[in-house]
């Protein structure tokens, strides 16, 4: 079984420094995945409330040979429940379907700036961890002003921002800000999902002279950058092989290979998206 390293959270908490997406599955396929993934030796497991599979990684997380303080949950909150109040009753509605005591790490999903509430949703957050419901508070797709505003307006910096992240879109802007301000990245697609770039020659020569997949010399590109990927899989063997990115390093030149195409956003812009 891999034994993953971990980061230390601004907070003082740690997470794994590589985690399970779950988007989209629903909740059967979450319930096989989650349980095969715990099982291969994974501690980080990603879901939304929005996923629609909260209740299918609870059932797998408390079905586990695995203590429960050994594993992070991350959950977010949905758009059509911004506000102060309303993330308090969005966060009882997530815990219950995940049927947990705690959510380790509960995050923004969206921005919603037309909305402008978030900075409601983050003291409510904050009102969750000093409640102790939550270990750790971050956002999803927020900019670097949108952090500054949770951190002028609360005084609290999230601990985590899980953006778009992947060789075609490596937003290196951001991610010195992050770590300029100590927010972990976190990346989702983190294979650039819907792309060719699993299929690309210049990614597969770099794997090839690893003697890895493409996919795990793109983590591993991600590792050394110091984001965490959540590379989502339900299929056991890729889960291993994903979790199986720490045994290598890619040098300077691999890690400029990897990123060195037209870079391009394959999801939405946290300016204007809205997802409810």
């Amino acid at each position: 079984m891999t034994s993953i390293p971990s980061h230390t959270l601004n907070d003082g908490t740690t997470i794994p420094a590589l985690g399970l997406g779950t988007w989209p599955m629903d909740d059967a396929e979450a319930e096989r995945a989650v349980a095969t993934a715990l099982a291969a030796g994974y501690r980080l497991v990603d879901t939304a409330a929005n996923y629609r599979n909260e209740t299918g990684v609870g059932r797998a997380v408390a079905a586990a040979d695995v203590p429960r303080e050994e594993i992070v949950v991350t959950t977010k909150l949905p758009g059509r429940h911004h506000g102060y109040e309303e993330t308090l009753a969005s966060f009882e509605e997530s815990r219950a379907r995940l049927g947990l005591d705690y959510v380790d790490l509960y995050l923004i999903h969206w921005p919603l700036p037309r909305v402008d509430k978030y900075v409601d949703s983050w003291k409510a957050m904050i009102k969750l961890r000093e409640d102790g419901l939550v270990r750790s508070i971050g956002v999803s797709n927020f900019t670097a002003a949108h952090i500054e505003r949770l951190e002028k307006e609360t005084g609290v910096l999230p601990s985590v921002n899980q953006i778009e992240l992947h060789p075609l879109f490596p937003q290196e802007e951001l991610h010195a800000y992050h770590t300029g301000r100590g927010v972990l990245t976190e990346s989702w697609s983190p294979l650039g999902r819907g792309s060719q770039l699993l299929d690309d020659p210049a990614v597969a020569a770099v794997a090839e002279a690893h003697g890895v997949t493409p996919a795990q010399a793109m983590l591993r590109w991600h590792i050394q950058l110091g984001a965490l990927p959540v590379p989502k899989s339900s299929d056991p063997g890729r889960q291993r092989a994903n979790l199986d990115v720490f045994g290598f390093e890619l040098d300077a030149d691999q890690m400029r290979t990897l990123a060195d195409r037209a870079h391009r956003r394959l999801g939405g812009d946290p300016e204007v998206h809205e997802e409810f």
